[in-house]
């Protein structure tokens, strides 16, 4: 059984920072790709920032890029978000998403439904 446990959300203040993690078990994505993405009330969930596992590669939402950074633990088999400068509008569940193979990611790395797998969510609140 696959799972994904999101962790690390929490109340700060803007300009604060957290860290998310992504705890994957069940199998590696280590041939795949993982994702965060949010979801606000009242919204649709959106993309953050994807990595392919093996090689690092990242892509990021243009509402995070220089703020938000994606990075994987091999070892630990764990996903991670670091969030510096966190805005109010930065508030919302977050979500860890895996993805078994990454073909495709180039295009669809935005695309919620490229990833077969998802987190629970761990919830993030930035006041202002």
């Amino acid at each position: 059984q696959v799972q994904l446990v999101e962790s690390g959300g929490g109340l700060v203040q803007a300009g604060g920072s957290l860290r998310l993690s992504c705890a994957a078990s069940g199998r590696t994505f280590s041939g795949g790709a993982m994702a965060w993405f949010r979801q606000a009330p009242g919204k649709e969930r959106e993309f953050v920032a994807a990595i392919i596992w093996s090689g690092g590669n990242t892509f990021y939402a243009d509402s995070v890029k220089g703020r938000f950074t994606i990075s994987r633990d091999n070892a630990k088999n764990t996903l991670y978000l670091q969030m510096n400068s966190l805005k109010p509008e930065d508030t919302a569940v977050y979500y860890c998403a895996a993805a078994a193979t990454f073909g495709n990611i180039y295009y669809r790395h935005a695309d919620e439904k490229f990833y077969n797998y998802w987190g629970q969510g761990t919830q993030v609140t930035c006041s202002s």
